[in-house]
């Protein structure tokens, strides 16, 4: 019983960091979108950096996505 309950709390902190991972990637995209809106002459140097983060929040989510399976 006791071990359900400790897969059953993993799964919700893995739960909780999907969620931190897109709340994450929003207020990037959101930065990311700003910045451009003020300075238009970097906007490919901005967006390609911009991909790279997202990607790096995304791995965060799909690591925890696989996490949650695995419990």
């Amino acid at each position: 019983m006791e071990i359900e309950a400790a897969r059953l709390i993993a799964k919700g902190i893995a739960t909780i960091a999907m969620a931190g991972s897109g709340i994450g990637e929003g207020y990037l995209i959101g930065k990311a979108l700003e910045a451009i809106g003020r300075n238009p002459e970097m906007e490919g140097s901005i967006f390609s950096k911009m991909i790279i983060g997202v990607a790096l929040a995304e791995s965060t989510a799909i690591y925890a996505f696989v996490a949650f399976f695995i419990l």
